[in-house]
């Protein structure tokens, strides 16, 4: 202890001894004496960060270069950088209007991009904010690979003294009461590991913070878990809360398929990102209005009705679902308010053997009952004001728990887990997956890593685990780069992520391949049902070349119709119930009129040549519409100065009249 040091004071009780401070910098302090020369500090991965308290620790390596800091973490979050001036323009007032004007992004992050991290200065990481560190020298080499549920062992060994996190605090009468909230996947587990290995347990530090959503349950701490407590006004940084998503004709056609897969009184896990948005939003349709949601699915065709009645289903989910998904985000706040995430689950095995048999145990009047269990939280402001409004059974409901409760099954409580998890269907995005149904999600064909493993690979082999679980690998069928439209279903890839052995269900926008238990010749032909039409000629003949494929097989004439084109037109009449923010936007109606310009200048940036005949055109083009002057005001465009911002004012006009 530092009892001389100002914002510091002390607490004691027959338990233990925890010192509190209402000084980031004299937390700091606290912690840098604690570590000596050699601090290996962790943190969680994503929201649990506190950023202010990290940089002050960051701050204090790059002074004083005898301090060597290792930092060990995943998914440090970073808010957009501009690419062009006018992506500045739009960017920087609604980056201030959401995350505030002075929220404090990590040092560690801008030194990284700028090749600058101090030489006593490392930065460990399991897995990176999707694309944030391609080409990035040393995030690229301090990368780990491995699975989500691997992370507090492999930390356990490498000599972690200090972990320090978010934390949400409540008054309980005259007490208060600790949860580690949005993270408590990883913190137990580390701490047990060590202590299985002999190591002293890490100085903890827990940041208090006013806003952060309080969970119960699992996350429930006692004060004496923490060394430290730090509670610093100045510090509460704005919660990191992501934008909420567009969804276009694809992404929507991919979530109808998906959504015939999930069975009603199953369980579900779901990611992030517009693919998952796709997919919630056709589990909404599926159940408040089914007859708009089995004729959208008519519309598109190659719904495979066999595999749908066996699989899933496509009528109301009135059992409903039971969460069990390492990130609880947006989409389950959804599909609770909906009632279809209403399936609760017991710790209690004889009650959920009677429960997976049709029988009633008498559990109604229960309130240990859960609905959704997680490792860590992370999603928009609305998901956090939802958290923060969670009331009785929904606040009991909902459990946020260690990430070797929820990635595996391995503990000791397999049957029950087994039981609670009955009807799993595990839904998770990848980049590219090839014929033989190999999947590629997180690394580069070079070795450039784009995210991480996470719980990709848990999740998979779960579902081959459990009697009746399925895997989902959902992806685009295609991608635009370089101004080249490129399949993301291949022969081959170098980097995999999921190995073809383990292969189960792919969906793309243009329908389901179940390659489950099926030969390789059988797999490539279900795949190649689900790819572009404009790449399965090619695909097909390289299946051939290889002797994977039957010389005189045919591309059907049906697949000839997987083009963008037809999912455009199949859905254009149900157009009202695909809105582009499915569920709402954070940017407002100029905003959004911008958005769809900046994405086409984007567009014609691929391609030099169209660029240069579209400024060329921009030059000699009319005078900037009168209707669109509140758009040339919020990009600071009203009244150019200079030759360069009469060139961005003329590019936004001609991009309008072009839109």
């Amino acid at each position: 202890m530092i009892p001389n040091v100002p914002g510091w004071r002390a607490i004691c009780d027959d338990a233990a001894m925890t010192d509190f401070f209402t000084d980031t910098q004299a937390c700091c302090a606290r912690i840098l004496a604690h570590a000596g020369g050699a601090l290996k500090l962790a943190t969680p991965l994503g929201l649990g960060k506190p950023n202010v308290l990290l940089n002050a620790i960051y701050a204090a390596a790059v002074r004083n270069q005898e301090l060597k800091l290792d930092i060990y973490t995943a998914l440090s979050l970073a808010r957009p950088k501009a690419k062009s001036d006018l992506e500045r323009r739009f960017l920087v007032p609604f980056l201030e209007r959401h995350f505030g004007k002075d929220y404090p992004d990590l040092a560690w992050i801008a030194a990284q991009h700028a090749n600058a991290l101090p030489a006593n200065v490392r930065v460990h990481e399991f897995y990176l904010q999707s694309g944030a560190m391609l080409g990035v020298v040393q995030s690229q080499r301090d990368y780990a690979s491995l699975n989500y549920t691997h992370a507090a062992r492999d930390l356990a060994g490498v000599g972690i003294n200090v972990v320090t996190q978010l934390i949400a605090v409540r008054s309980q009468g005259a007490a208060r009461q600790y949860s580690l909230a949005c993270n408590p996947d990883t913190t137990t587990d580390l701490f047990e590991r060590m202590t299985a290995l002999g190591a002293p347990r890490p100085l903890t530090v827990g940041v208090i913070h006013p806003d952060l959503p309080f969970v119960g349950n699992e996350a429930l701490v006692d004060e004496s878990f923490f060394d430290v407590v730090l509670d610093d006004p100045a510090a509460a940084q704005t919660l990191f809360a992501l934008p909420r998503s567009p969804v276009d004709v694809a992404e929507y056609a991919l979530g109808l398929h998906a959504s015939t897969l999930v069975r009603d009184g199953g369980t579900l896990q779901i990611g992030i990102g517009a693919l998952s948005d796709a997919l919630v939003h056709g589990l909404l349709l599926r159940h408040r209005h089914n007859a708009d949601y089995r004729a959208a699915l008519d519309a598109l065709g190659n719904v495979d009705a066999n595999l749908s009645a066996r699989c899933g289903g496509r009528d109301p989910l009135v059992h409903g679902l039971y969460g069990a998904s390492e990130m609880v985000m947006d989409g389950f706040m959804h599909l609770a308010r909906a009632g279809i995430l209403s399936r609760r689950v017991f710790d209690d095995l004889e009650v959920e053997k009677a429960l997976a048999a049709g029988r009633d145990p008498g559990v109604a009047a229960r309130d240990d009952g859960r609905y959704l269990r997680g490792a860590f939280y992370l999603g928009s402001k609305e998901f956090y004001d939802w958290l923060r409004g969670l009331k009785g059974p929904d606040f009991d409901g909902l459990s946020m728990t260690r990430v070797s409760d929820i990635n595996q099954l391995y503990g000791g409580r397999e049957t029950l887990d087994a039981l609670q998890r009955r009807g799993a269907r595990f839904f998770n995005s990848c980049m590219m997956a090839t014929l033989l149904g190999a999947a590629a999600s997180d690394t580069l064909e070079n070795g450039q890593v784009v995210s991480g493993v996470g719980g990709q690979y848990n999740f998979v082999a779960m579902a081959h685990a459990l009697a009746d679980g399925r895997s989902i690998l959902m992806l685009r069928s295609t991608r635009t780069s370089a101004g080249r439209v490129r399949s993301n279903i291949l022969w081959n890839y170098a980097q995999t992520t999921i190995p073809r052995h383990l292969r189960d269900i792919y969906v793309t926008e243009y329908g389901v391949a179940d390659l489950r238990g099926k030969s390789d010749e059988e797999c490539i032909i279900a795949m190649l049902g689900i790819a572009d039409a404009r790449f399965v000629d090619r695909l097909a003949a390289q299946a051939k070349a290889a002797g994977k494929l039957r010389d005189d097989f045919t591309i059907p004439d049906a697949w000839r119709r997987n083009t963008p084109a037809h999912l455009a037109a199949a859905l254009a009449p149900h157009r009202e119930r695909f809105p582009r923010f499915p569920f709402g936007s954070d940017f407002d109606e100029t905003e959004l009129r911008l958005l769809s310009v900046l994405q086409h200048l984007q567009a014609l940036a691929a391609s030099k040549l169209r660029l240069t005949g579209f400024v060329t055109g921009a030059l000699f083009g009319g005078k900037p519409r009168a209707q669109d002057a509140a758009l040339f005001e919020r990009m600071g465009l009203a009244q150019p100065r200079g030759f360069s911002e009469r060139l961005l004012r003329r590019m936004l006009a001609q991009a309008l009249r072009g839109i």
